[in-house]
């Protein structure tokens, strides 16, 4: 027992170099934090906390001599600090919220991007100026409305039109079921106060000039526009008719518009595993940034007398961070991108002093960075399995044994045998960053891959090493009138990369077995998964494999009772799962909401919901009532009119669980049966029901989201 003990001591004394390591982590932990209170706290309480932790943590680094001490208590007051910024980025871009239950208003503004787009139509993002039936105060800073687009995306109004537009406007929607993903908070956070869908077809509207940095962000915008549209089009001119999608996919990886990509391509590359080829982060920037750095590098070298005289690496990093920056700028400065292009100018900077370009503590000294800006990223999937991954690839670099080439070998054999190494090279680093972003892909979006190693293994290195370089090479030779002699051939060998990406993914996605799903995990699990990843990637020495079953820990944890049925936020649709497949009792209606609890509890949605409707229950336009021993037997009446007296009776009768939006009290054949009003929805948000002794057992999502400034209104679900 004594020498363990003594084991442990200097296992953790090792640490204590590693110590700015984990500053990040704790830092994060503490955003983490305050982002779980289920109640907004003051300002003084982040005070507080930081003046106590950091008084501790001053105190132990003068009075006490061990490493390990101070280093705990540093963290502890980073942590602290953690909390504290949270909170006053929160307070700092706080802004109004459309309030619930608005209906129908007209809403003169300007189109300020265009974002990704919804099965309905186009996603405007849209500055407004006025909103009808609201005040000045509380009008939103930032709406977005979905509109059709009949024409395709050439169709919509670019961005730095002023427009006029009648919708119905509403806050962001929260979770469409318990501890399901929150639009409103991430909305908050992005300065969205308002979702809508246009009643009619925006027409212009004259409007005063709006503010400087507005008119520079639809500027800028309206370039990215005009980019995505002229490359959309040149590649569909090079391929041919029949492109595979590759202009839609080079347009979406250069500028993150994603209008021209058809739906059954962005499927193809989500199913295979290959959905961090649709939201630009860190595989686009440093395929751009990288080609750069060694294009600059090797013509530097090539050119003897000036390679004497400047050092070539360093020109090639200063000229890496102005790529950097204008991909950042070209993509739309979205929060991957935007981390993506930090991490690479940590890297570049750190060349430019004469320190190791990539290394956990450049990897450290990125995130830290990125959560004292946005600190709200810490519960972003996006950052989540970005910076694991990152990390856990770094981590293997330090541990890859490094075996001397040999001397003499013919170069045939020595050919193959580089040859073998880049593949099990490329092999160990698609199975190590899957095996980091699996628990994330599996609680977030609950499907794995079978096939994502070896769809990654082939796409990622089309991409980086032959897509992002040509596109690249193709809008430089534009920008400099050369685009017949260069810009033609490397559109050409960037469409058929991208082509080649599309079809790998279509590939994989419909092989035998390409994936499975399972349900989410209680967040317990996550978070031991998370701190799994990160204690075997910052560990020194052999403790640090005990991160390798903690990271498991989403796959494996035992999953709790599934719930039998949902129901809409707004008690106007649901669903029952009845042997593994979900039934909803609107099929044509909410199809967002209804799959993703479905994804979530691991259902399969039948190919013919409207049939699987029909045969569990009775619906019309006014209700449904459910049919033989389906259970929960969910009755409906779903508008406010007041139903028939028989309507009434026969629901009452037939229902263990009945959703009344009409203001009429419950015959005496409800006495048995749970009711739920419009009240019980505004109050509790979406609603899962579950098995319990004797009836059944509903759990709301509002109680579980707590009173924050997101959470103000729970519609939309």
């Amino acid at each position: 027992m004594f020498d363990i003990k003594i084991c442990l001591i200097a296992a953790v004394t090792v640490q204590a170099d590693r110590a700015l390591l984990w500053v990040p982590v704790a830092f994060g932990a503490g955003a983490a934090g305050y982002l779980g209170l289920r109640t907004e706290p003051p300002l003084w309480i982040g005070e507080a906390l930081l003046a106590v932790f950091g008084l501790l943590a001053l105190i132990t680094a003068r009075l006490c001599r061990r490493r390990d001490l101070i280093a705990v208590t540093g963290l502890a007051a980073l942590a602290a600090a953690g909390f504290l910024v949270a909170k006053i980025h929160s307070d700092r871009i706080a802004a109004p919220i459309a309030p619930d239950n608005l209906g129908m208003v007209s809403v003169d503004g300007w189109v300020v991007d265009i974002a990704s787009p919804s099965a309905r139509g186009e996603r405007l993002l849209i500055a407004p100026v006025r909103v009808s039936r609201l005040s000045r105060e509380r009008t939103p800073t930032r709406i977005r409305i979905v509109i059709a687009a009949p024409g395709g995306p050439e169709a919509a109004p670019p961005p730095g039109t002023p427009i006029h537009i009648l919708t119905l406007l509403d806050p962001p929607p929260g979770p469409a079921a318990p501890r399901a993903y929150d639009f409103a908070r991430d909305a908050w956070f992005e300065g969205i106060g308002g979702v809508g869908i246009a009643m009619q077809q925006p027409t212009w509207q004259k409007l005063p000039a709006p503010p400087w940095r507005l008119r520079l962000e639809m500027a800028v915008n309206a370039m990215r526009w005009r980019v995505a549209t002229t490359l959309a089009h040149d590649v569909a001119a090079v391929m041919g008719p029949d492109d595979g999608g590759a202009a839609g996919l080079a347009a979406a990886v250069t500028t993150s518009h994603q209008d021209w990509l058809a739906a059954d391509h962005r499927d193809d590359l989500r199913g295979s595993g290959l959905a961090h080829m649709l939201a630009i982060a860190g595989l686009h920037t440093a395929a751009v940034c990288g080609f750069a750095f060694f294009a600059v590098r090797f013509l530097i070298a090539a050119w003897p007398w000036l390679a004497l005289r400047i050092s070539g690496k360093k020109v090639a990093a200063a000229v890496a961070l102005v790529a950097v920056a204008g991909y950042l700028i070209l993509s739309g400065a979205h929060p991957p991108a935007r981390r993506a292009a930090i991490t690479a100018s940590v890297a570049f900077f750190a060349i430019l002093m004469d320190r190791r370009a990539v290394s956990l503590h450049s990897l450290a000294v990125a995130a830290f960075i990125i959560l004292l800006i946005e600190p709200d990223v810490v519960v972003a999937p996006g950052f989540e399995m970005s910076f694991c991954a990152t990390a856990s690839l770094v981590a293997l670099a330090e541990i890859w044994p490094r075996r001397p080439r040999p001397v003499g070998l013919a170069w045939p054999l020595a050919a193959l045998q580089t040859l073998r190494e880049v593949v099990v090279g490329l092999a160990v680093v698609s199975f190590v960053a899957g095996a980091a972003t699996g628990p994330f892909a599996i609680q977030h979006f609950n499907r794995v891959s079978n096939y994502g190693v070896f769809a990654n293994l082939t796409a990622d290195f089309v991409a980086s090493a032959v897509m992002m370089p040509a596109l690249g090479l193709s809008l430089l030779a534009q920008g400099l009138g050369v685009s017949h002699s260069l810009g033609l051939p490397a559109l050409y060998v960037g469409g058929w990369a991208a082509k080649s990406i599309n079809a790998i993914g279509h590939f994989f996605t419909n092989a035998p077995g390409a994936s499975f799903s399972m349900s989410s995990a209680p967040e317990i699990a996550l978070a031991i998964s998370y701190i799994g990843i990160i204690f075997a990637c910052l560990w020194r020495g052999p403790l640090r494999w005990i991160g390798v079953p903690m990271a498991m820990a989403v796959a494996l944890w035992p999953r709790p009772e599934a719930p039998v049925a949902w129901i809409a936020s707004d008690g106007k649709d649901a669903a029952v799962a009845i042997d593994g497949r979900e039934v909803t009792l609107k099929p044509d209606k909410r199809a967002y909401a209804t799959g993703l609890w479905a994804q979530r509890r691991a259902l399969m949605i039948p190919a013919n919901a409207q049939i699987a409707q029909e045969s569990g229950f009775d619906c019309d336009i006014n209700g449904c009532t459910p049919l033989g021993n389906t259970r929960p037997a969910i009755g409906a009446w779903w508008t406010k009119r007041k139903p028939g007296a028989d309507r009434l009776r026969n629901l009452c009768e037939s229902s263990d669980i009945l959703i009344l939006r009409a203001q009429v009290d419950p015959p005496a054949a409800c006495h048995d049966v749970t009711v739920l009003r419009t009240l019980d929805f505004d109050r509790g948000g979406a609603a899962e029901i579950f098995v319990a002794p004797g009836g059944w057992r509903i759990e709301w999502s509002q109680p579980l989201r707590g009173k924050r400034p997101w959470t103000a209104s729970v519609s939309g679900g």
